[in-house]
């Protein structure tokens, strides 16, 4: 597999991407991580399996996350999320002028690639979610709540731990060891960079029934990190969306025991809608 690695600006910060392709090119997928990961982690099974469906690919470091500039888990705004997306379809459409364009969000990164189709209408063949960060599986206390809404009017930009547990990010602890192990993940996170992406969670729940960009969900009912039943509340408001539970399934699907009727999945829908 090449890699081209390209970088834009954005709000002051360098945002790090690459892009691959394979010998025929039939369309694009953008990738988007989730919170406190990075592009990399996708490059061992999921763009292989992208590239074997004759699709190009372009990855990209969110801000404050990976090879990407910026306080790590700090963002300048939610728009200013949707934004960076918006600069990198326009990269893959330079790149790849007339191929259709695919969207692939896991986790947060599910959550932006709803709230962007929602959002933005944007001229494109599809959207996939991954375990999208719709609703949080547990609630934060109401007292931790309560101090980071303070935090998010007087100092947005403070990072703690998300205290959230890596352990549920797979049921394999070898796969577990080596996210924590992985130099470029992260657990840091800003009242801003938490707030917005909850209260967008909700708001993509409630807009669903107008999707109108086909969209493939995929969720395991064992994830811990985010509610599974947030993601079916969304299929049950769209007409648009096909919903995929692996029964069982952790948060990062990719890396769980269910990762090759995953990967299967989202290469059929592909398929389909090429």
């Amino acid at each position: 597999m090449q890699l081209e690695e390209f970088s834009f600006q954005y709000n002051g910060a360098s945002i790090f991407g690459k892009h691959t392709q394979p010998e025929e090119v039939k369309g694009v997928v953008v990738v988007i991580h989730g919170m406190g990961g990075h592009s990399g982690r996708y490059l061992e099974h999921v763009v292989p399996m992208l590239l074997k469906c004759s699709l190009a690919v372009v990855l990209y470091d969110n801000i404050g996350h990976g090879k990407s500039e910026g306080k790590r888990g700090h963002c300048p705004s939610y728009d200013g999320l949707l934004n960076i997306i918006t600069r990198v379809l326009i990269k893959a459409e330079t790149l790849f002028p007339t191929k259709p364009l695919f969207l692939y969000g896991h986790s947060m990164g599910g959550n932006l690639v709803l709230n962007y189709a929602l959002r933005k209408s944007p001229n494109i063949r599809g959207v996939i979610a991954t375990s999208p960060y719709l609703r949080l599986a547990m609630v934060p206390p109401k007292w931790k709540m309560i101090m980071g809404k303070i935090m998010m009017t007087i100092w947005p930009a403070i990072t703690l731990p998300s205290g959230l547990d890596p352990k549920g990010i797979s049921s394999i602890s070898n796969e577990v060891e080596k996210y924590i192990n992985d130099p470029l993940t992260h657990d840091k996170v800003s009242p801003m960079y938490t707030f917005p992406v909850i209260n967008a969670g909700e708001w993509a729940i409630e807009q669903a029934n107008q999707l109108k960009i086909k969209t493939l969900l995929l969720h395991g009912t064992a994830d811990s990190i985010i509610d599974y039943k947030g993601t079916v509340d969304f299929h049950d408001n769209a007409s648009v969306t096909e919903l995929k539970l692996f029964e069982g399934g952790y948060h990062e699907l990719h890396y769980d025991l269910c990762r090759d009727e995953m990967l299967e999945t989202v290469k059929n829908w592909l398929q389909q809608q090429l």
